[in-house]
């Protein structure tokens, strides 16, 4: 028996290595938090179940408004669970014309939504949307449940590293935090937990929390064909990290990372995202917090200013502001502003609400307001179309690094049904290909508006032409596929399109009616003709035919 590379050792020094791009960021993510989601973050694993940290930066709501609207919006717009978001396909098939292979994926979806909405999915996608806009980065911990299949669990930011492989895609986390005494003892086992916690289980201390690693990396001791969890592609390794003893919480493996983890924009061979809404909108947060406090002095100071007077009046009563107190001058005045200030705080409001709207623009909250809305009533369907068009080229690369990461997702249920046996069984024309996903909710329908409008543009173009040139120009258009292809881009059921082979067939039943039709039509008429005709006629018609 071979002798396994991974001690505690080993992954306190991995642990090590990857601070270093962690502690690169963490300023970055400090601030970001400071100003969006103050609480949000967990940079130190012993700050669980301790009083928040109020925070003192934030003077406006627009930053946490632009973040809930941004969240809302990705989440009505991208993973809405009251629409078809999702379609399966089999990738590299084209399967325009099998109607069993549209069923099967049918099915397959169904089966996902299902699984979807008995999970707490959906409950938590709206926390990743909001930490991949203020962060740049959000991370999911998928476990497979005995009740619903899929449970997710949302990471704090900081409380995790992570590292890539050649691909730059991320192959390892490191994963921090603190767990009680109570559930490391059920989860783990008496026989692998330290002295420390069954001490603290047997005094009662139940909720004494420790702290705790989960690293997850690929495997070099990965062996394909071994039955043993310990062999599988990821090594997975839990244990205590304040511990002396070298022995594992637990030590197994998974055959797919764990993880899904959804990023931004990564700048070249950097290990986490530096561009991401949140990052472009902190320098107008910053300045809009600033102009917010100089504008509340001005404003003060014009309602509540302090006041000068005679020395008589000192033990007058006063109104309630700050005063100073002289001899009388020689005119008896009485109370006045020490100095009197004119600010221009039009100007500064209107400047503030200049920020705002930078702010909720950046976080794309006009564009979740277009598509997810009904259209202004001011504006004609083709200029709405024109704004949604010009809109999307800016949500485009933040929607499809969404994708990668719903992907993973939906790549670690479809192995968890596999194993589960949960699939009906695929046709035969695509049984050992692989399913491919596509993402067709309303923000990733609105991508399609081109294509969807071309389509109709074209459609109009040669009917109109063939109406004023030559109605034969009708046959240039396949107007089956053109259905289907349609039906493709706006997502519609395949249970409620006919097949193509099933139309052909109808089509020619019709033609078949339709000639027998005119065939009895024909002989009727023949019939009632020669009703008509008198025996004089027929004899004359006869004679003038055999004089023919």
């Amino acid at each position: 028996m071979k002798q396994s590379k991974y001690s505690k050792n080993y992954f306190n020094s991995r642990k090590m290595e990857l601070e270093t791009a962690y502690n690169a960021i963490k300023p970055d993510w400090q601030d970001l938090a400071d100003y969006f989601l103050p609480r949000s973050v967990r940079f130190l694993a012993r700050s669980v179940n301790k009083q928040p940290v109020k925070n003192k930066k934030i003077k406006d709501s627009t930053p946490l408004i632009a973040v809930r609207n941004f969240s809302s919006g990705m989440m009505s717009g991208a993973t809405n669970p009251a629409t078809n978001w999702f379609r399966m396909k089999v990738k590299n098939y084209n399967g325009d014309e099998s109607y069993d292979v549209k069923q099967w994926c049918h099915s397959v979806e169904n089966i996902f939504r299902d699984i979807f909405n008995s999970s707490n999915l959906y409950r938590v996608l709206p926390a990743v949307y909001k930490q991949i806009g203020v962060f740049g980065i959000s991370t999911l911990a998928l476990t497979s449940d005995e009740d619903t299949l899929l449970h997710c669990q949302v990471l704090p930011i900081g409380s995790y590293r992570i590292a890539k492989n050649a691909k730059g895609e991320v192959d390892t986390i490191c994963r921090v935090y603190m767990e009680t005494a109570k559930n490391l003892y059920d989860n783990f086992g008496e026989e692998n937990v330290s002295n420390e916690i069954i001490n603290a289980v047997n005094y009662g201390r139940f909720e004494e929390l420790f702290e705790i690693v989960h690293f997850v990396e690929p495997n070099k001791d990965y062996l394909p064909d071994s039955p043993w969890a310990e062999d599988k592609q990821f090594i997975s390794v839990y244990y205590e990290y304040a511990s002396n003893e070298e022995k594992f919480l637990s030590k197994s493996g998974f055959d797919k990372f764990p993880y899904a983890v959804f990023e931004a924009e990564v700048n070249g061979e950097d290990v986490y995202p530096s561009e991401c809404p949140g990052v472009n909108a902190l320098p107008d947060v910053k300045q809009l917090m600033s102009m917010v406090v100089d504008e509340g002095k001005a404003v003060k100071k014009m309602i509540s200013p302090a006041f000068k007077g005679p020395a008589s009046l000192k033990n007058k009563k006063m109104i309630d502001a700050p005063a100073v107190f002289i001899e009388e001058d020689e005119n008896g005045r009485g109370l006045s502003p020490i100095y009197e200030v004119n600010p221009k705080v039009l100007e500064v409001d209107s400047i503030i609400e200049k920020l705002k709207e930078s702010v909720k623009e950046i976080f794309y909250n006009d564009l979740f307001a277009m598509i997810l809305n009904t259209a202004e009533r001011s504006r004609t369907a083709t200029e709405v179309n024109e704004l949604k068009e010009e809109k999307m080229v800016l949500l485009s690369p933040l929607l499809q690094q969404i994708h990668n990461g719903l992907t993973h997702v939906m790549n670690w249920v479809f192995d968890e049904c596999i194993n589960q046996n949960l699939l009906p069984e695929a046709p035969e024309e695509i049984q050992g290909e692989n399913l491919d996903i596509e993402f067709v909710s309303t923000l990733a329908q609105a991508q399609k508006t081109v294509k969807i409008a071309a389509m109709e543009r074209f459609t109009n173009f040669t009917v109109n032409l063939a109406q004023s040139i030559d109605n034969s120009l009708r046959n240039k258009l396949n107007a089956n596929k053109i259905i289907d292809d349609y039906a493709d881009f706006v997502n519609i059921s395949p249970e409620q399109i006919v097949p193509t082979c099933e139309v052909e067939k109808k089509k020619q039943k019709d033609e078949e009616a339709q000639q027998t039709v005119s065939m009895l039509q024909q002989l009727k008429t023949g019939s009632e003709i020669m009703d008509k005709l008198n025996p004089s006629s027929l004899n004359e018609l006869s004679s003038q035919l055999g004089q023919n």
